[in-house]
C-alpha cells in the first residue's frame, strides 16, 4: 500500500481545477457530423453566410480540448470520495428523526419552485450539494485527503481555507525563500531551523490556516533548543531528500484555491404555455427573507416615484441597486418546436456563456443561431453580463435559427433531426407544472 501511495505522490504535479472545469468526467470529443445524403438535384453553392458558419463550427471544434485529466486528479477525486463515503455511512446511523423530518418538509417547500435551489460540484469528489453545504464539503474533502498525501492536502487548506488572498501571497513567498534556503544551502545548519516566535513569521506565515500542518507533512518537527525557544526544526532526513522539497516549494507557489463550480442544472422540458412563470428560492437572491419583503414594499412605491421627474443620477442609481440585488439567474430558452432548455447562472456571467450552454445541448452544434430576449430584443453583445441586460433573476428567451443556412440545409434535401436536442437529453424530459 505504502509503494501505491508513493507512486502517486511521484506522479502528482498538483494544480487544482480552474473555476470552470469540471472534474467528474473527461472533456467529450466532438462527434462526428453526419454525412448528407446525396441531393435529388442540382444545387447552387453554399451561402457566403453559410461558408461563414462552417468555418466558425470548425474553428469551435479545433479548440475544444483533446487531453485526458491527469491520473494523479482521478486518484484524488477517488481516494476523497471513498473517505467521505464511508464517514457519511457512518454518520447516517446517528440522524435524528427530527433532522429527517426537516429534509423531508425542505422538499416539500421546493417542489412548487422552478428549481429547488442553487447546487455546487465539488471538483475532488465530484459530488453535486447544495449552497449552504458547499464550504463545509469542500473541507471535508480536502482534510479526508490527509490520510493519501498530507503535503497536498495542506496545501489545498492553506490555499482554500484562508480568504485573504494577499495575506496568502505573502505567506506562500516567505515560506518559498526558506525551502529556497535549505535547497540552495543545504551545509548551512542555520537555515534548517525556523524560530516560531520570529516577527516575520508570526506576522506572514504562523498566522495562516493550514501552514503548520504543511510544515509537518515536509519533514520540520517542533523542537524547544537550549535558549527555551521553540524552533521548527528540519529532520536530518531531508537533506537526502533536497529535490522533494524543491518540488514542495513548486506545488506550494502554483495551486490555487479549491473552489466549487457552480451546477447548471441543466433540464429540458415539453412545450408548455407555463414556460414564462418562474417561482424562484431565496437562494437566488442577495437579500435575507426581510430585506425580500421590504423590497416588494419598495416596488410599489416605485409606480408613484415613476410619475416624478427625476436626474439620469437617480434613475442610474436605482438601476445599480437593482442590479446587486441577485446572485444568480434562471434563464429559460424556447426553441421553434416549443421545446425549452433550463439552466442556473451566474448574475455576473457574461451572455457569451449562455450561447455555449445551448450550443453544447444541440445535436449540430455547428449551426449558427441567435436568441431573443423579452419584446424580442437580440442579445447581440455576448460581453454584457446577465443583470447588465436585465435578465435576471429569471427570464425566457426565443431561439431562432439563421434563415440563409436553413435554406440552404433545406435545399440540400438533408433529412433533419426530430428535434435540434440531443437525444441524451430528449430521453430526460419532464413536464412544466
Amino acid at each position: 500500500m505504502r509503494k501505491f501511495f508513493q507512486e502517486i505522490k511521484a506522479d502528482l504535479k498538483f494544480k487544482t481545477a480552474g473555476p470552470g472545469q469540471k472534474l467528474s468526467e473527461p472533456p467529450r470529443a466532438p462527434k462526428e457530423k453526419p454525412k448528407a445524403e446525396a441531393a435529388p438535384k442540382p444545387r447552387q453553392g453554399p451561402t457566403d453566410e453559410a461558408q461563414m458558419a462552417a468555418a466558425a463550427a470548425l474553428a469551435r471544434m479545433e479548440l475544444k480540448p483533446k487531453a485526458r485529466l491527469p491520473s494523479s486528479q482521478e486518484a484524488i477525486k477517488n481516494q476523497v470520495r471513498k473517505e467521505l463515503m464511508a464517514e457519511a455511512a457512518a454518520s447516517e446511523k446517528g440522524v435524528s428523526v427530527e433532522e429527517k423530518d426537516l429534509v423531508s418538509s425542505d422538499k416539500e417547500e421546493a417542489a412548487g419552485l422552478s428549481v429547488s435551489g442553487v447546487y455546487f460540484i465539488c471538483p475532488l469528489t465530484g459530488a453535486v450539494v447544495r449552497k449552504d453545504m458547499k464550504e463545509k464539503h469542500i473541507r471535508e474533502a480536502i482534510l479526508s485527503y490527509f490520510s493519501v498525501d498530507p503535503v497536498a492536502a495542506s496545501i489545498m487548506e492553506i490555499h482554500t481555507f484562508n480568504k485573504d488572498r494577499e495575506k496568502v501571497r505573502v505567506g506562500v513567498e516567505t515560506m518559498a525563500k526558506y525551502l529556497d534556503n535549505i535547497y540552495l544551502h543545504p551545509e548551512e545548519e542555520k537555515y534548517q531551523k525556523i524560530k516560531l516566535q520570529n516577527k516575520v513569521f508570526q506576522e506572514r506565515i504562523s498566522c495562516l490556516e493550514g501552514i503548520h500542518k504543511f510544515f509537518q507533512a515536509i519533514g520540520f518537527e517542533t523542537k524547544t533548543l537550549p535558549t527555551t525557544e521553540e524552533y521548527y526544526v528540519l529532520k536530518e532526513e531531508m537533506l537526502t531528500r533536497l529535490e522533494d522539497l524543491k518540488d514542495y516549494k513548486e506545488q506550494l507557489l502554483s495551486c490555487a484555491p479549491v473552489r466549487a463550480q457552480l451546477d447548471r442544472q441543466l433540464c429540458v422540458f415539453k412545450p408548455s404555455p407555463e414556460a414564462a412563470r418562474f417561482e424562484l428560492p431565496n437562494d437566488f437572491y442577495n437579500l435575507t427573507a426581510e430585506e425580500i419583503k421590504r423590497e416588494q414594499r419598495l416596488r410599489t412605491e416605485a409606480v408613484e416615484k415613476a410619475s416624478m421627474l427625476r436626474t439620469r443620477a437617480m434613475r442610474e442609481k436605482d438601476e445599480q441597486r437593482e442590479m446587486r440585488k441577485y446572485n444568480y439567474t434562471l434563464i429559460r430558452v424556447r426553441f421553434p418546436d416549443g421545446y425549452i432548455l433550463q439552466g442556473t447562472f451566474y448574475a455576473r456571467e457574461s451572455v457569451s456563456v449562455l450561447y455555449n450552454f445551448v450550443r453544447e445541448a444541440l445535436t449540430r452544434d455547428w449551426l449558427p443561431f441567435e436568441l431573443l430576449g423579452p419584446g424580442g430584443l437580440k442579445l447581440t453583445d455576448e460581453n454584457l453580463a446577465f443583470n447588465e441586460c436585465g435578465l435576471v433573476p429569471s427570464t425566457l428567451l426565443t431561439l431562432v435559427w439563421d434563415e440563409s443556412v436553413m435554406a440552404d440545409i433545406q435545399a440540400a434535401g438533408e433529412e433533419q433531426p426530430a428535434s435540434p436536442l440531443k437525444p441524451e437529453l430528449l430521453s430526460k424530459v419532464q413536464t412544466l407544472s
